[in-house]
């Protein structure tokens, strides 16, 4: 697994709505996201390449950050956008619109996208870079939904509108020893407590694409013009086949984001075979090691939903089984993880 710089684990993560909302004060964090090329291309070019569908428009960015997606819409010819974060960055945001000469068409709005009044009664079209760490970790998307049904009006546009969370098996024997078999023995004790607590908890980082061993499939696809809050609490099946003989010690997820209101619809990937973004992928390690050849199958389900101790982290529950070609290399099981 290439690693990137430090440990990725996500343990100084938000614990808290306003811890959440403080960690997007930094303007590292924002540097961090306008630097994702994949994600700010993207965005431009699903905006500049379709302005018919910006031209004279009222737009709604939620979460609006710098207001980067805000600009991409003025300059795209929107007659007016509101930018809503509630993150104390928006003064700089105010800032950068006004030396940017867009302060008469675009309007910055400190508060909970739930509380602040906008200017208009509907819009045209929402905007919003709302995804998080697999996908629905810390993501914006129950707000974005809400938007949606307070203020869009009939026919409206979302930018993206299609999320499509992907699962496959991976080869990670080295580094999975490095950390989950390291706490067997620490300076001579025996540590094994600490262990359980490494395998729950999902890893993120870039995955090389020689670790995956088997095909992805698609697990969760969300439509933003129809899909509920409700929903986002799921459990469903996969089933991934087996490209070469090999071992698999985790499975990994990653998303696919599509804006197909587009005249030429944009898409990014976020997993191992594409450009590099700041998701990475969500490396889960298994119990198990799975001894697999070419041809067979690995199946389960994938269950999701918001922790009940913190709606922010998300409780996630895998189980698998190997379906063999040798039925004494059958193995099924199941793991849980907390992402906090």
């Amino acid at each position: 697994m290439a690693q990137t710089s430090g440990d990725n684990r996500l343990d100084g993560m938000a614990h808290s709505e306003v811890h959440y909302f403080n960690s997007y004060n930094h303007h590292g964090i924002h540097e961090e996201m306008l630097k994702d090329e994949v994600r700010t291309k993207s965005y431009r070019d699903a905006i500049y390449n379709n302005k018919h569908l910006f031209k004279d428009k009222i737009v709604l960015d939620v979460g609006c950050g710098t207001s980067i997606l805000s600009m991409f819409a003025v300059k795209a010819g929107a007659k007016h956008v509101i930018g809503v974060d509630f993150s104390t960055i928006i003064t700089k945001a105010k800032e950068i619109v006004e030396v940017n000469g867009m302060s008469d068409k675009i309007t910055l709005l400190q508060g909970k996208m739930e509380e602040v009044q906008l200017p208009f009664p509907e819009v045209d079209i929402i905007i919003s870079e709302w995804m998080g760490y697999f996908l629905l970790y810390e993501s914006m998307l129950d707000t974005v939904l809400w938007a949606r049904d307070k203020y869009l009006k009939k026919g409206g546009l979302i930018f993206p509108d299609k999320a499509i969370i992907q699962v496959a098996g991976i080869e990670d024997g080295e580094y999975k020893d490095e950390k989950i078999g390291f706490w067997d023995n620490v300076w001579g004790f025996d540590y094994s407590p600490l262990k359980h607590t490494a395998l729950t908890e999902p890893l993120v980082d870039t995955v090389e694409m020689k670790a995956v061993v088997t095909d992805s499939c698609p697990v969760l696809t969300l439509d933003l013009y129809t899909v509920t809050v409700a929903d986002l609490a799921f459990s469903l099946p996969y089933q991934i086949a087996v490209r070469r003989t090999d071992y698999v010690h985790a499975l990994i997820a990653w998303f696919d984001i599509e804006f197909s209101a587009c005249h030429k619809p944009v898409k990014f990937s976020t997993g191992p075979h594409a450009k590099y973004t700041h998701w990475k992928q969500t490396v889960f390690y298994l119990k198990d090691v799975l001894t697999v050849e070419a041809g067979e199958t690995i199946d389960g389900t994938l269950v999701c939903r918001p922790s009940q101790a913190n709606r922010r982290d998300l409780d996630i529950g895998i189980q698998y089984r190997l379906q063999a070609h040798d039925q004494g290399r059958n193995v099924a099981g199941q793991a849980q993880y907390t992402m906090s």
